[in-house]
């Protein structure tokens, strides 16, 4: 499980390559690939520095109009997805 003050950071393992609306994530070890939508896209963006889930949440929260408990219920399994597959 991700914490909320765990500090992520995406790896070199995951590539990325940017389409129009958002991006596609391919896991070089496993050959799994996702692909996220704009705001997916923007979240693995924040994920090429060190930072908490909270700044995360917090840039997030900042930059779109969605409730803290919402962003929660989505930026959680989605951190949680991208760390399984590292």
């Amino acid at each position: 499980m991700v914490e909320v003050y765990s500090s992520v950071l995406a790896t070199k393992k995951q590539i990325s390559s940017k389409l129009v609306g958002g991006v596609v994530i391919l896991d070089r070890k496993s050959g799994v690939y996702c692909g996220l939508n704009s705001v997916g896209a923007s979240i693995w963006n924040l994920l090429h520095q060190p930072q908490t889930v909270n700044e995360i949440r917090d840039t997030l929260l900042t930059a779109y109009f969605v409730e803290s408990s919402q962003c929660d219920r989505n930026l959680l399994p989605l951190l949680q997805a991208l760390k399984s597959e590292s």
